[in-house]
Order: structure tokens, then sequence, then C-alpha cells
């Protein structure tokens, strides 16, 4: 039943993963969501967020932004970094999704979904099949919105370890 908001992967950081064996899997697209997933809620892009898609274009990543922010939050990061991006996107819907694979021509098969929010970042992308990797947020400050969501995701996360325990 709690196996839609499961991910595929849960990861410490997004800064941290072997994105040489992601590439080397076929994946082509990445999107990624932006707060508490590359930097603290509301921080602009750091040097460490504009290095990763540095490395990720030499690999030949293709990345998209995928924000429920509005464009003056999420424009500048993206210019910053150097990528594709996508405000107001909806999710968990899957509305927006599509339409970021759209913007980067690839599909389900070939996309990851990096994001630090299981009924936002996860959920959505699970529906559609997209291989996701839930990372832990990097700072404990958040919105009240979003901390009254992370006691639910306690819950699910709990029942996600005891699967992976239980085989």
């Amino acid at each position: 039943m709690l196996e839609v908001f499961y991910p595929d992967e849960l990861q410490d950081s997004a800064f941290d993963l072997d994105y040489e064996a992601y590439a080397k899997a076929g994946y082509k697209a990445i999107l990624f969501d932006i707060d508490n997933t590359l930097v603290p809620h509301g921080a602009p892009a750091d040097d460490r967020s504009v290095a990763l898609f540095a490395r990720l274009r030499e690999l030949s990543f293709k990345t998209c932004l995928v924000s429920n922010n509005k464009e003056p939050r999420v424009k500048p990061f993206a210019d910053r970094v150097g990528s594709a991006y996508l405000c107001k996107a909806g999710k968990p819907f899957k509305r927006g999704y599509e339409e970021a694979m759209r913007l980067l021509g690839s599909d389900a098969d070939t996309t990851l979904v990096i994001g630090d929010q299981i009924f936002t970042d996860i959920w959505g992308a699970r529906l559609l099949g997209i291989h996701t990797i839930l990372t832990r947020p990097i700072h404990p400050k958040e919105e009240i919105q979003i901390v009254l969501k992370r006691y639910l995701e306690k819950i699910v996360l709990w029942f996600y370890h005891k699967r992976k325990r239980n085989g």
C-alpha cells in the first residue's frame, strides 16, 4: 500500500551520487528539486551546485530543476547552475514531470528524479515509473507545512526500512 511512496534509492546527498554509474546504466536526464536537495531552503545556488551541474554536463546529462516555487526563486538558480527549469510544477502531480521530460527529450526509462521530499518529489515520479532518489534534507529549518509532512514521511520510511530488512 505504501510502496507508491517508496524511493528506488535513499541516499545522503545529491552531491555524493555515482553519476558515472547512472550514465553507464543508460540514464540521460535528471530532474532535481532545489530547496533542501541542492541548497538550504531559499538559498541561492552555491559553488558546490554550480560544480555539480558542470560535472553532469561533462557526463552528457540533461538537467531540469522542477520546483513548485515561482520563477523569481527558480530562474536565478537555474541560470547560475546552467540548467533548464520548470517553476510552479504542481508536484506531485504527473504534469510537471511529464513537461520536464518533454523539455529534455527524455522518458521515464532514461530519467532520474532527485529530491528530499517523499510526498512531492518522489510520489509523482513513481506514478510515472521514473527512477527516484530520495536525499536527506540539507538543513533542518523548513516551512511549517513541510515540517508537518516530515512526520508522515517518518512513517513511510519506517515501513520502507522494514521492507528492506525483510527482503
